[in-house]
């Protein structure tokens, strides 16, 4: 199993620091890339939207993007 992975993230000019696996960072940064947006702004992004805390909005939000990928 992976090991949460804690970094710093800044949101609105605030900085900030979330703890996610591996896995997850990779995936933020590939949906950034694709984007074409910063990891930053992504998170900004998914951060004014979630209702609970932030890294399981991230979490969640990883996961939509999948399915909506795969057309689950």
């Amino acid at each position: 199993m992976n090991s949460p992975i804690k970094r710093s993230v800044v949101i609105l000019g605030h900085q900030t620091s979330v703890s996610l696996e591996g896995p997850f960072w990779e995936a933020l940064n590939q949906i950034a890339l694709e984007r074409n947006t910063s990891i930053n702004r992504l998170i900004t992004e998914i951060d004014r939207k979630r209702k609970g805390n932030l890294s399981s909005a991230l979490r969640v939000f990883v996961l939509n993007n999948l399915k909506s990928q795969l057309k689950i």
